[in-house]
């Protein structure tokens, strides 16, 4: 078992009658990259901040390696943090500013431009040490500040929305850098974003908050696939949700058969505690759904009459949006491959999925 690096036990933070935090419980483990990620407002950024120690906690307990730190101020925490709009100092150079952490813990002259030329070349930047911010692209000052935090050679680097002012062809870049970097120098990262793709790529494990709550911690594929709730659910890609009731109890493996609005039944795996007449929704991914003209499926799938409302070309792909006999809607994603041809407005049609294609949440909350 990896050894836990932080750990936050029962972390509470409140503002008059708001809490921004719920006592939430986090362990990050030595070298892990953890993603808080979540809607504005879910207390990500809050978490972050009393980690770094900018944000005092109401309760509760924040570990480094064992040892208490919440009563400690910021620049005895041992941590690095690259901040959203960089925070670099505009009269500073870059070597300047990537030194002022080692300055301020009276590093010997000769061992800091070592330190620096070093962390410069670590993030790409060899060269323009003596440039200033305003003279950097937008890329180059978000690495200046990775360099400065990775310079003093913290335990933890806590990253807050750091790419959020770069624009997408560039976000794309550098969240690939940041992860290889992060592995490459197997240090332990919290990172906080609203950014559903920069969480998949780039973690070990993510936190989903919601109303100052994890709703789910897991695996980028477990949470994807495997939602939790159906918030979770909703709020990581794209989401259809088609609702049902339980007819009987679960077996014993803790499947259920599930009756549709729309009509139709599938037999699959249900959320523990389920009981017959519960209301559920089967989700399904646009891109694991099928659109079919017939209902001559598979044993076990499902098939859900509709009618086409609307075609979209998205490049890649085809999204194809119908409107379900039971009500609601359903967006099906068909490969743009060239071999089929996409149905138009109008048509009647069939949404169709496998058992295993399918993943059940409770209908509401």
């Amino acid at each position: 078992m990896t050894e836990t690096a932080l750990a936050l036990e029962r972390i509470e933070k409140r503002y008059g009658a708001t809490t921004a935090v719920a006592g939430i419980d986090l362990a990050v483990g030595a070298g892990e990259f953890v993603t808080l990620l979540g809607p504005s407002g879910c207390g990500k950024t809050t978490t972050l901040n009393m980690i770094a120690g900018f944000i005092e906690p109401n309760a509760g307990s924040i570990r480094l390696d064992g040892r208490p730190i919440e009563s400690l101020p910021p620049f005895k925490r041992d941590l690095g943090m690259v901040f959203q709009d960089y925070a670099l100092f505009p009269h500073m150079t870059v070597a300047e500013n990537v030194a002022f952490g080692l300055r301020m813990r009276k590093v010997d002259g000769a061992d800091i431009a070592r330190r620096v030329a070093g962390a410069l070349d670590l993030v790409k930047l060899a060269g323009l040490g003596e440039r200033r911010p305003g003279q950097l692209s937008g890329g180059q000052r978000q690495r200046v500040a990775l360099a400065r935090a990775l310079v003093i050679r913290p335990k933890v680097l806590l990253l807050d929305e750091p790419l959020s002012n770069l624009d997408l062809k560039l976000r794309e870049e550098m969240r690939l850098e940041i992860s290889a970097l992060q592995r490459r120098l197997g240090i332990t990262t919290v990172f906080v974003t609203h950014d559903q793709g920069e969480a998949l790529v780039m973690s070990d494990r993510i936190a989903v908050m919601n109303a100052g709550r994890i709703e789910q911690i897991a695996s980028p594929r477990d949470i994807y696939e495997r939602p939790a709730s159906r918030f979770v659910a909703e709020f990581i890609g794209m989401m259809n949700f088609l609702d049902a009731t339980a007819v009987g109890d679960p077996d014993a493996g803790g499947r259920a058969r599930l009756s549709f609005v729309g009509g139709g039944e599938i037999v699959v795996p249900v959320p523990p505690g389920t009981r017959s007449g519960a209301g559920l929704a089967v989700t399904i991914r646009p891109e694991r759904a099928r659109l079919d003209r017939t209902t001559n499926t598979a044993a076990g799938a499902i098939a859900i009459a509709g009618r086409v409302a609307r075609v979209v070309y998205l490049g890649n792909a085809i999204e194809v949006r119908l409107e379900l006999a039971g009500g609601g809607t359903a967006a099906i994603e068909i490969k743009n491959d060239g071999r089929q041809t996409p149905p138009a407005p109008g048509e009647d049609a069939f949404l169709t999925a496998a058992p295993e294609d399918c993943w059940v949440v409770p209908r509401s909350g």
